[in-house]
């Protein structure tokens, strides 16, 4: 599996993704609210590096980044389309922004900065199985000694199986997506079957106490959408 094909559906026009979250179907509103607050959690006061992996335009986590301000941030992503909308979105930061055309994993595993942050939404999922365990393996050598990764996915059950997920998550699509036309939606359900490859939580959490970050916590679920962090600190204190 390339990382240039899971991203074919946004690389030519970033409208579907759009459409999708304006309608919320993936709970971005509750999900991002919560992203703020952890944000927030890392202290006033605190200076943080952010980069985030796999930005697509960066529309939902920029209006938190206005309210907690990194001193630096760097976003990561294959489609140029959404780069060049993400620097709209990112205008106002007052701090360094990068935007970098580029795939995800070969970006955390090359990086030599050291990044208090490293944040993923809805991305990580499109890795094979070693893929993500390489991830983190290179977010455990390069976050900060309190470093946070913060990871928005779809998390499978424990002991469901792929086909299983993928037969009620397209389910629900084809029945509550309503607000999305029926060519696209199906471009999204066929973009959903070849290159989802959603882990359970337990799965995740081995994978990154193999890399060194032994605390996992899941901040929030909305049906499959979860918002998990993993640290070093059994505390998870920024």
């Amino acid at each position: 599996m390339t990382h240039a094909e899971p991203t074919a559906i946004f690389t030519r026009s970033w409208s579907l993704y759009d459409l999708i979250t304006e309608h919320n179907y993936m709970f971005h509103r509750e999900i991002y609210s919560g992203v703020e607050d952890l944000l927030k959690r890392r202290g006033h006061h605190e200076n943080y590096r952010l980069l985030d992996l796999g930005c697509g335009n960066a529309r939902y986590l920029a209006p938190c980044l206005k309210r907690r301000p990194p001193e630096a941030y760097e976003g990561v992503d294959l489609s140029e389309v959404a780069l060049a909308e993400a620097r709209g979105y990112l205008v106002e930061l007052p701090c360094q922004v990068i935007l970098t055309h580029g795939d995800l994993l070969k970006a955390v595993e090359s990086t030599d900065k050291t990044w208090d942050v490293l944040f993923s939404g809805f991305a990580i999922h499109h890795l094979a199985t070693d893929e993500k365990a390489r991830f983190f393996r290179a977010a455990g050598r390069c976050l900060s000694e309190k470093g946070w990764l913060i990871m928005v996915d779809v998390v499978r059950e424990e002991n469901q199986d792929r086909e299983s997920f993928l037969n009620d998550y397209l389910k629900c699509m084809r029945e509550k997506w309503t607000q999305v036309p029926r060519d696209q939606l199906e471009q999204a359900c066929a973009h959903v079957r070849d290159y989802d490859y959603p882990e359970c939580f337990s799965t995740l959490r081995k994978m990154a106490e193999e890399a060194g970050l032994r605390s996992a916590h899941m901040i929030s679920r909305q049906a499959q959408h979860h918002t998990l962090l993993f640290s070093r600190s059994a505390l998870a204190e920024g």
